[in-house]
């Protein structure tokens, strides 16, 4: 391995890392604000972080400018919706499930990409119905609940986060061949923290109620965007919040992306299919580690189900000779 390759593992492993510890900020942080709230600082935090890469792109005359400011603004809208209900989605799940379970299940949008793939006329191979099968057996496990038909809600949110997070992989290799990337997350983003604040707004609130209707045994201690105009605790809340939605937006939004980007440009697509599939085994070693989770020994048997399910679906690319991913 070159010195180049070996670099790029090295920057993908460690965008695993702050992707994966990103499940532990976004839990702490739902000890402080709403989902909503929390969602819409760290994705404005995350596209402003972008704006400095882009101009220093622009002035090096390495931007794609073939899309015009109009077509940039529609593409950037459209998927800045798609995210928001997969963000949206993932944050609620985390007020009833584990960093290490939102890792995983949301993990599953790897699998369901090449299966949605299928309505957009790409070939699914035998691998993708393997490890779809090997899936759902981990998913069960993760999700198996001590009384027979209670499934916690949290995983079910975040499986239904994970169709959203394949739909935006699909939508984001079609627009991404038609605008610069840079451009199109930083706007993205940017759409997606402007429907988290309108959603902070109206319904947080209501979600509030209906959680704790829902799990009423559950710590819902978060404060609502517009509770803290009634609280004299809010600089306090607001400074316990800062290290989570920090680390969301700037670490987990704009490092991690930009890191990426670099790292693809000399990594061989076998590395990073393999390294950025780690994401869901760092998420669990940050909840064990930061917020003392426990792991029950069928938990773990379901997060190795669907680590390998994660593999086998991009069997194409890891074996010898695979040659370049196939896009989602």
């Amino acid at each position: 391995m070159n010195k180049r390759a070996l670099r790029a593992d090295i920057l993908l492993l460690l965008t695993a890392g702050i992707w994966g510890f990103g499940f532990v900020a976004q839990s702490s942080g739902m000890e402080y604000v709403g989902p909503f709230t929390y969602n819409g600082i760290r994705f404005i935090f995350g596209s402003l972080s972008l704006l400095p890469l882009i101009f220093f792109q622009r002035a090096r005359g390495k931007l794609q400018t073939a899309a015009g400011t109009g077509r940039q603004l529609v593409f950037s809208f459209v998927a800045g919706t798609v995210l928001f209900f997969a963000v949206a989605l993932q944050q609620m799940g985390l007020m009833f499930t584990t960093a290490g379970n939102a890792g995983f299940i949301t993990g599953l949008y790897v699998v369901l990409t090449p299966v949605f793939g299928i309505f957009l006329k790409k070939k699914t191979r035998l691998p993708t119905w393997i490890g779809m099968a090997v899936a759902l057996g981990g998913l069960y496990f993760i999700s198996m609940p001590e009384d027979m038909g209670a499934v916690n809600p949290g995983d079910l949110i975040t499986m239904i986060s994970a169709v959203f997070w394949a739909c935006h992989i699909l939508l984001i290799d079609y627009l991404v061949q038609r605008m610069d990337p840079l451009i199109l997350s930083s706007g993205q983003f940017a759409w997606c923290g402007l429907y988290a604040w309108l959603a902070a707004l109206t319904i947080e609130p209501f979600v509030k109620g209906w959680a704790f209707s829902l799990a009423p045994k559950s710590i819902q201690k978060w404060e609502t965007f517009m509770g803290f105009f009634n609280n004299p605790n809010t600089p306090a809340v607001l400074l316990g919040a800062a290290i989570p939605i920090l680390y969301g937006g700037l670490a987990s939004v704009g490092i991690a992306y930009t890191l990426q980007v670099v790292a693809q440009k000399d990594a061989p697509p076998a590395h990073a299919t393999i390294i950025l599939c780690l994401e869901g085994s760092f998420a669990a070693f940050g909840g064990i580690l930061l917020l003392k989770e426990m792991l029950k020994p069928l938990t773990v048997l379901g997060f190795f189900l669907m680590l390998c399910a994660m593999f086998i679906t991009q069997w194409d690319i890891i074996r010898p000779g695979g040659g370049s991913p196939a896009k989602p």
